[in-house]
């Protein structure tokens, strides 16, 4: 049986349902059936179910939040990650681990390999490689994955916030010194779960392909959408905010091809999917 944590979340709810066509046994649990920052809560119910596979999409997300949030943050994304990566290693399950791009400094406009070094410059990235730490201290048999800028039906993302701007505006500032890649949530899904019926562990990267900026994104978003909203490109110094976000999010897919698996859809076409999928009854 595999285990998700953040089962309603917006990548949980996809991961869950992907389980589930593919006929797999699994069980979703969200805050209100397990808490992972209460260790003894965690002991117990693991031990209960007995999973044989953990794919932990729980966490604290909230950027800014998380600077005003700092013990709260990490409670959930490190203490919690650990409390579950402890009582794996007790059962003998495996773990899939969802990081993020934020681990790196953000610096330069080379795609990051898994193994370069770390620099998180904010709370929340601080918070999620404390959760990498917790598995490469308490398993072997670990899935890393790191991802960005994520969007998918459930939950609040960058595209519907950009749809539902667009309704009320005629332009919109968006940053375009920020780069990166977005993350469909169905297309991370099926790698997820590629990964869990794999047995190759290690440390990914898993974005859709290719790079744009948040203003091109965004772009792509009105083009799309038949939405005449115009995109105006900004630097970030004339958008601050609480936390410092990384100017570069490129990430290196040579892991996924070293492992054999395969890489994600194109980032336009994933945001394609994502209208089809939204306009579905």
């Amino acid at each position: 049986m595999i285990l998700v944590t953040g089962a309603t979340g917006q990548l949980g709810s996809d991961v869950v349902s992907e389980l589930k066509q593919r006929g797999l046994k699994c069980l979703g649990v969200d805050l209100t059936e397990l808490d992972i920052t209460d260790a003894k809560g965690v002991q117990t119910f693991l031990k209960e179910q007995e999973p044989s596979c953990v794919i932990h999409c729980a966490a604290y997300t909230a950027v800014d939040n998380a600077e005003d949030e700092q013990v709260l943050c990490m409670k959930v994304n490190a203490d919690g990650t650990e409390n579950l990566a402890q009582v794996c290693r007790e059962i003998g399950a495996e773990m899939i681990y969802i990081s993020t791009d934020y681990v790196f400094g953000g610096d330069g406009d080379v795609p990051y390999e898994t193994d370069a070094p770390k620099d998180p410059k904010s709370v929340y990235g601080k918070s999620k490689l404390s959760g990498e730490e917790a598995v490469l201290r308490h398993l072997d048999a670990y899935y890393i994955v790191r991802i960005s800028w994520v969007f998918g039906q459930n939950g609040n993302n960058f595209v519907k916030t950009m749809l539902k701007l667009a309704e009320t505006r005629d332009e919109l500032n968006v940053v375009n010194d920020q780069i990166g890649s977005p993350t469909y949530t169905p297309d991370l899904a099926v790698l997820l779960c590629d990964m869990a019926l794999s047995g190759k562990h290690g440390v990914y990267h898993a974005t859709n392909e290719g790079f744009c900026s948040w203003a091109e994104f965004a772009a792509e978003i009105m083009r799309q959408s038949g939405s005449a909203c115009k995109i105006n490109p900004i630097p970030s110094s004339q958008y601050p905010t609480k936390a410092v976000r990384p100017k570069n999010s490129r990430l290196s897919k040579a892991s996924l091809d070293e492992a054999g698996f395969k890489r994600l859809p194109e980032w336009k076409a994933a945001l394609r999917a994502y209208a089809t999928e939204e306009r579905r009854p």
